[in-house]
């Protein structure tokens, strides 16, 4: 495990929805491999959730409207992936 001190002294740096942000691309491209568009499509919604349910004043607004585009575009990939 990392120590508490190095972890706090990266995460100092920057706010919550940069990390969400690198989370989302991190679970998304360790997703790739297993080819599955329903699995793409969940991940995505529930970043879009976590990011609109995520208070205002951690981070800024703009984030915001990244949730909502990813809870609109989530169900989308899911419903035309291929069972």
């Amino acid at each position: 495990m990392l120590p508490l001190q190095l972890v706090d002294s990266i995460l100092l740096n920057y706010n919550i929805g940069q990390i969400m942000l690198l989370g989302f691309i991190l679970t998304t491209v360790g997703a790739l491999p297993l080819k599955s568009q329903q699995v793409i499509g969940l991940n995505t919604i529930l970043f879009g959730v976590i990011f609109v349910l995520t208070p205002k004043s951690l981070m800024p607004s703009f984030y915001l409207f990244l949730g909502l585009t990813l809870i609109v575009i989530g169900p989308i990939v899911y419903v035309t992936a291929d069972s």
